[in-house]
């Protein structure tokens, strides 16, 4: 079967030297990243000063505007920010946790920096809810976290996509619950852009974070916040900085905010970083969520019957609709055998508690999925399942 998409694999080296099954955490580098860079020094070094007026001060909302229609938002919603816990941050700050509506709720499958962050807003008055797994580690009930979201709530900062198990958070209805009490809804969705539809606006999410570094292969320091445009005027981030103020070059002592996305900002902008962000947004842009998701389902799929032949454990969802880019596998020893693949250049990752995570992405082949799994098989402490025999 003829694979259009791999068409794109010229422009991802790396992925002609490795298995590279690892754009969950760091997406491959595209060749015009190198070319970015190569910009960004040549500005630097021929206009010196003059570089922000060429183009270095408006890299955070020129970048965020890219990332916008990935995230179906429109343009001017969306500014770049260093990390997804610094936006996390401003989005915490926004809110008095001292009042009767005090509540934070979120579940056990977030990213523990985010609840990390998330657990010091204590300090401030915060009362933080966790929506525990059903039992399995994988999924929530949705149900349950419904419930757990009331009158007394303020905030709901959720994983569209869960990091480890790559469960489908339900966000449209997540949003809908909340409003009806009064909440806001932060939706993290670091482990959906880049590999699937998503629809912050059309879903009314409040704020949405995220970044470039997994499945749009941009690189690190390529975070994103997203701010509903109604919210804009109204909401006052206590963590801010200059670049937050209306008019930035005026150095007044007190801030008056910029009545945009811009008073989400905080301090100077880290312009190489964000200069490499576009090659890899173009292209995801180019290809579309849509067309990637497609691949996408084609390719986790053939890794779970594959793992089913053998009889590898799957900590990931089963049903398309409920899984993201991502097949967690726990054979025994999985950490042990991570560390193998990765010697060998198969590109995986190991999550203590879930297993080796394989994240095939629109430049991957089913050839190299099956590798990876075969490999897996091999390397397992004691003999799993049979041969899978020919391809499916």
């Amino acid at each position: 079967m003829s694979d259009p998409l791999l068409a794109w694999r010229n422009q991802f080296p790396i992925v002609d030297r490795t298995t590279y099954l690892i754009s969950n955490s760091l997406g491959a580098m595209p060749e015009g990243a190198s070319e970015a860079l190569a910009e960004y020094a040549e500005m630097w070094d021929t206009s010196g000063i003059k570089a922000w007026e060429k183009g270095w001060w408006d890299i955070v909302t020129e970048i965020g505007d890219l990332a916008a229609p990935l995230l179906g938002a429109p343009p001017g919603t969306v500014v770049m920010q260093p990390s997804v816990t610094v936006a996390s941050a401003i989005v915490r700050s926004c809110f008095d946790w001292a009042g009767h509506r005090n509540r934070i709720v979120h579940t056990e499958l977030e990213f523990p920096s985010v609840m990390y962050l998330y657990a010091g807003a204590q300090a401030e008055g915060a009362e933080v809810v966790v929506v525990p797994t059903r039992g399995d580690g994988i999924t929530v009930d949705l149900d349950q976290l419904l419930d757990a979201i009331d009158e007394r709530t303020a905030l709901v900062p959720i994983s569209h996509v869960a990091f480890k198990s790559a469960f489908i958070q339900d966000a449209a209805a997540i949003c809908e619950k909340a409003h009806r009490v009064g909440a806001r809804v932060c939706l993290d969705v670091y482990q959906s852009a880049g590999v699937m539809p998503i629809e912050v606006e059309a879903w009314n999410a409040d704020f949405a974070v995220g970044g470039c570094l997994k499945w749009l292969c941009g690189g690190p320091g390529n975070a994103f916040l997203y701010a509903r445009r109604d919210l804009q005027e109204r909401l006052e981030p206590q963590v801010t900085g200059w670049m937050a103020a209306d008019e930035p070059f005026a150095f007044e002592p007190e801030l008056t905010r910029a009545d945009s996305v811009h008073r989400f900002l905080t301090g100077t902008p880290a312009v190489p970083a964000h200069m490499v962000a576009r090659p890899g947004l173009e292209i995801v842009n180019r290809i579309g969520p849509a067309a990637i998701r497609e691949k996408s389902v084609a390719l986790t799929e053939r890794i779970i019957e594959r793992a089913d032949r053998y009889g590898i454990d799957v900590a990931t969802p089963r049903e398309a609709e409920r899984r993201g880019g991502t097949v967690t596998l726990a054979p025994p020893d999985s950490e042990s055998i991570a560390r193998q693949l990765l010697d060998e250049d198969i590109l995986i990752d190991h999550r203590p508690g879930a297993g080796i995570r394989l994240a095939p992405h629109f430049y991957n082949s089913l050839d190299e999925c099956d590798r990876a799994v075969d490999r897996i098989a091999e390397l397992a402490p004691a003999p799993v399942g049979v041969s899978p025999g020919g391809d499916a």
